[in-house]
């Protein structure tokens, strides 16, 4: 009986791990992400396809569980502070953003599709709360949560989370089973309950997770970790609230913690299994008879929806100061409806506010929006990488610094500093609309230009410019550049950044005044204070870094020379010519 009921646990399991990992491949592989391959492997095994798995409603509470480890993480992340600063975006952006698409979408549900009015809301509100496990995903896969226009998604979706509370106290009000004292307690519950966990989050985490640590055994620390994530979303779940937002805020108050690193590892692996498992479950839920039925009505609303809430966020987003791309970018992450809806929907059913039929059409909508989402992305990012958004940058014109700086990443940054501290006229271009805006916001003039064109040199002052420092890491480039610049401005000395010694080779064959390679400086200053740490003379480091930085250079000449004689001795033998240095052995080039 024991082998028995073992392998009814472990063949679901291995089914579900199965699908995942041919499916998950398999979609990231043709640039379809791996969202959409969890939801197309939970489509396949669930009850509409194969049949593997017919309680998916089931399933998809427990993997619920994955969103709240989610938000724990997230939460570990953003301090108290931090996340006091964001308050504006949270309850400004975050407010007008859920208030105008849900209005517009209550609108689009009773004027197309003919709901009532309290139905048309429900439909609104559940699809304005959109997936946090879909786009916190998609930014931590990006990384970009720490970005400011992450920082606005992530607002939006904390305030999203929030709302659930107040939207599942409007469905109790709408039901015709309601009870308005009983509503009134429920919120006094809630907020007591809310009190409680910050308040133990506050005083006990830290304590509680010292004497854990006395235990010096890894496994106590990491029961520990889950005990907090589970405990606090099992009272945010007891009281009605969202039980992510209980996680959440246990993680903000633990992210000042000594332990906050140690138990980001120990909840990272559960955290990933049950988000997949997530994805594969919302997945197994698409109702393929209800699509089959309904599927004119079906798209229909999914095309309207969409539409009516993509027209919302897009215009927040230029409201409140997002450019033309970031707004484009952030509409493609926001136009689905999310995990939360299916609560929303389900106390509305139990409630009478909305029948079996409306439950399972917004279900399927949400759904149906969920998967298109990675698609909606990728057609969004294809589109803005062939039309990068321009707005706040100015192009390079008429430009008259005494020297003309091309590329102003991680090492052109640095490099300026020196020059600025000195009061050197400085042009600058890049042709990254984005780092250029970065750039404004920290005080920097930054111009937008191709090197690699001769009109653009000569608009960046290049013909008066008593240097070119070619800043950029891409070595075709910078060569296209030497090039132009010695035919056309030979009275510019030419400084340009190298990628690696066969660059530098080849830089120093086209007769540049000066090159580096860009990792050599840092390495030597390492391998100094390592001798330095070891107790070494700083005489004896110095001497060592000067016989190794002239041994580079003797070798880089000799390097030089005699790949020009065995050039000419091949010449002179009619022989082929062998391939390029740049494509030696890595150990050749290595620096």
């Amino acid at each position: 009986m024991a082998e028995a009921s073992l392998g009814q646990i472990i063949g679901p399991a291995v089914v579900l791990m199965g699908a995942a990992v041919v499916a998950v491949p398999l979609f990231r592989r043709i640039g379809l992400g791996s969202v959409l391959g969890y939801f197309a492997a939970g489509l396949l095994v669930g009850p509409s396809v194969l049949g593997l798995f017919t309680d998916a409603q089931s399933i998809l509470h427990f993997s619920e569980l994955g969103v709240v480890m989610f938000l724990f993480v997230i939460g570990l992340e953003l301090r108290p502070q931090k996340l006091w600063t964001m308050r504006g975006q949270i309850f400004g952006l975050g407010l007008v953003q859920v208030a105008l698409a849900t209005a517009a979408l209550a609108l689009t549900g009773a004027a197309i599709f003919g709901f009532s009015a309290q139905v048309a809301f429900v439909a609104g509100a559940g699809f304005v709360l959109s997936s946090t496990a879909v786009i916190m995903s998609v930014l931590q896969d990006r990384g970009e949560i720490a970005s400011l226009e992450g920082q606005k998604s992530v607002s939006i979706l904390l305030f999203e989370d929030l709302m659930i509370v107040p939207l599942l106290g409007v469905v109790a009000f709408l039901s015709p089973l309601a009870q308005g004292e009983a509503g009134w307690m429920d919120a006094l519950l809630a907020v007591g309950a809310l009190l409680a966990l910050l308040g133990v989050s506050h005083w006990g985490l830290n304590p509680f997770f010292a004497l854990l640590a006395r235990a010096r055994t890894r496994e106590v620390l990491t029961a520990g970790a889950l005990l907090v994530v589970l405990g606090a979303a099992l009272l945010m779940d007891a009281v009605g609230l969202s039980m992510a937002m209980g996680a959440f805020l246990a993680g903000v108050m633990l992210s000042s913690s000594s332990y906050r690193h140690q138990i980001e590892s120990d909840i990272e692996p559960f955290r990933g299994l049950l988000m997949g498992l997530f994805f594969l479950a919302v997945g197994m839920s698409l109702d393929l008879s209800v699509v089959a039925v309904e599927w004119q009505l079906l798209l229909a609303m999914l095309a309207a929806f969409t539409v009516a809430k993509g027209i919302m966020v897009y215009g927040v987003a230029r409201l409140f100061g997002s450019s033309n791309h970031q707004a484009l970018r952030r509409t493609s992450m926001f136009l689905q409806g999310g995990e939360f809806a299916f609560v929303l929907y389900a106390a509305a059913t139990s409630g009478g506010v909305i029948d079996a039929r409306e439950n399972a059409l917004f279900v399927t909508v949400v759904i149906l929006s969920m998967a298109m989402t990675p698609l909606f992305m990728l057609m969004a990012d294809r589109l803005l990488r062939n039309e990068p958004s321009m707005e706040g940058v100015d192009v390079a014109r008429d430009l008259k610094g005494r020297i003309l700086m091309i590329g102003f990443g991680r090492f052109g940054q640095i490099a300026s500093q020196l020059l600025l501290s000195r009061g050197v006229s400085l042009s600058v271009i890049d042709r990254d609309p984005d780092r250029i805006r970065d750039a404004g916001r920290f005080g920097f003039k930054v111009f937008f230009g191709d090197g690699t064109r001769l009109d653009t040199l000569h608009h960046s002052g290049a013909g008066t410019a008593d240097a070119i420092m070619v800043c950029i890491d891409d070595r075709k480039a910078a060569l296209q550049i030497v090039e132009l610049a010695q035919h056309e401005f030979p009275q510019a000395k030419l400084l340009v950044r190298s990628y690696d010694r066969g660059h530098s080779i080849d830089l120093i064959r086209a007769g540049v005044a000066y090159e580096i390679r860009e990792t050599v400086e840092s390495a030597y200053l390492m391998g100094a204070e390592g001798l330095r740490v070891l107790g070494c003379a700083e005489s004896e480091i110095e001497e060592a870094a000067e016989d190794i930085r002239q041994r580079d250079v003797e070798r880089l000449s000799e390097q030089v020379q005699g790949d020009i004689m065995s050039g000419l001795d091949r010449l002179h033998s009619n022989q082929p010519t062998p391939e390029p240095l740049n494509k030696a052995k890595p150990t050749e080039q290595a620096d």
